[in-house]
């Protein structure tokens, strides 16, 4: 026991004790130190995570404070958001329909020789405008002219033997009544009679077509337009029954569009015809950007194309400033009704969401309030509502995403009025991009001057 005791109290001789000992104490320590690294990391991470949140949400308005607030929503716990607002006009939006469409000139004339000859003279210049009756080129007229003194001669000669026919008819007949001459004789002279007055007519036919030959041989403009590019050149023989013609002339005063719509929409235009109204029609240009003329619809074709389910419809320019050309592709915009007395506002005060379609209405105090609405018709960049708004009421276009019921807001006034028709003002909306669904285009004109198609909700 003595032993025992002596072992248990004092250090081992070996030493091998306390050695065995030691190492699992330093795996601890480490333990601690890595474990305490990875708070502090954690901490770091922390504050800045929060400090950068602080600054993404801006300052605290005026009279609160910043502690406590959190990822609060945009525009709630005291926050003024800035916004982008403007006002509710009443008036009236246009409908249009749109189509693509070719310029296509009311009448086109190549100019040929109706004679033969060497071309002598030429009075017209390349993309001349001409009006109808206008000298255009000169052919050699002499040799028509010597037929026309040749059927002159011709006609004097047979006159002057009806003349003696006639002196000698007379004479037998007063011969015939005497008994002198038998009836054979008297009726044989006057068959010369008869004769010599057809050759007169036929010689009077001959002057004639001299003088038309005359009269051909100066080529005169059949209607009014713009001569083309020449097709010959003075000192060029031409013949009548030539292919190629001297030369082109295309009226383009007035001009017509010939374009296609979808045949859902032929009920509504042809009404209106059968009405006697007239529908007004603008002409843009390829990119759809620029309006190059207005017009009215002439006419609508006589049946739908089935391979395409469209329609074509004929409408007619004045086309003063010669703008539209044949065969130039243009876009067009039939104006096919007017929605009267709707509350305009621009289509980015839209949302939508569970409750329908709303906007936010900017309330006295600066506060914004969700108002349901009832779009009754939207253009490009214009809706019209038919219930939940009224005239003057300023609504938010831009920084919706940021807002709640009740949030409050810094307005700014939009850089540009909504696009409406007012009734007052006699104001129209400018053209802006449609929505593709439509088929709408860009527009820039005001609205007499052209508009995206309008869809009725």
């Amino acid at each position: 026991m003595g032993h025992l005791s002596a072992n248990l109290a004092g250090p081992d001789p070996s030493g091998e004790g306390p050695l065995r000992r030691e190492p699992h104490s330093k795996g601890h320590r480490w333990v601690w130190i890595l474990a305490l690294a990875v708070l502090v990391g954690l901490g770091i991470w922390y504050f800045r995570g929060s400090r950068a949140s602080t600054e993404a949400q801006g300052p605290a308005a005026p009279g609160g404070t910043s502690k406590g607030q959190g990822r609060q929503g945009a525009g709630a716990g005291g926050f003024v958001v800035p916004v982008v607002v403007a006002t509710a006009q009443r008036g009236d939006l246009p409908v249009y329909f749109d189509g693509l469409g070719t310029v296509t000139a009311f009448n086109t004339v190549t100019v040929h020789s109706r004679v033969d000859g060497q071309i002598t003279k030429i009075n017209f210049l390349e993309g001349q405008f001409v009006h109808q009756g206008e000298s255009l080129l000169e052919i050699d007229p002499r040799p028509y002219q010597v037929q026309l003194e040749q059927a002159e001669g011709q006609l004097a000669k047979d006159q002057a033997q009806l003349r003696d026919v006639q002196v000698n008819y007379e004479r037998f007949q007063l011969l015939y009544k005497e008994g002198v001459i038998p009836k054979q004789q008297l009726d044989t002279q006057g068959a010369q009679v008869g004769q010599f007055e057809g050759s007169i007519k036929a010689d009077q036919g001959t002057i004639d077509s001299a003088k038309l030959q005359l009269v051909y041989s100066h080529v005169t403009a059949p209607i009014s337009g713009r001569i083309g590019l020449r097709l010959v050149d003075i000192g060029n023989i031409v013949h009548a029954t030539d292919t190629n013609g001297l030369l082109v002339i295309t009226q383009l005063q007035p001009i017509a569009v010939i374009f296609s719509l979808p045949q859902d929409q032929l009920p509504q235009v042809a009404t209106k015809l059968r009405n006697g109204e007239q529908l007004v029609v603008d002409a843009y240009d390829r990119d759809d950007t620029t309006k190059i003329e207005s017009g009215k619809l002439l006419t609508i074709d006589n049946q739908i194309d089935t391979t395409t389910g469209t329609y074509k419809l004929k409408a007619v320019f004045n086309n003063d400033r010669n703008l539209l050309f044949p065969n130039q592709f243009v876009n067009v915009h039939l104006l096919a009704d007017v929605k009267k007395n709707l509350v305009i506002v621009p289509a980015s005060a839209i949302q939508r969401g569970p409750q329908g379609t709303y906007v936010y209405v900017v309330q006295s105090g600066n506060t914004a309030k969700i108002q349901t609405v009832t779009i009754a018709l939207t253009t490009a960049n214009t809706v019209g509502l038919s219930a939940g708004l009224n005239a003057g009421d300023v609504v938010v276009v831009d920084g919706q995403d940021k807002l709640q019921d009740g949030s409050q807001v810094n307005p700014s006034t939009a850089p540009a009025a909504p696009n409406a028709q007012n009734t007052n003002a006699g104001q129209q909306p400018s053209p802006q991009q449609a929505n593709a669904q439509s088929g709408a285009r860009k527009r820039t004109d005001a609205p007499q001057q052209g508009h995206s198609a309008g869809k009725a909700q």
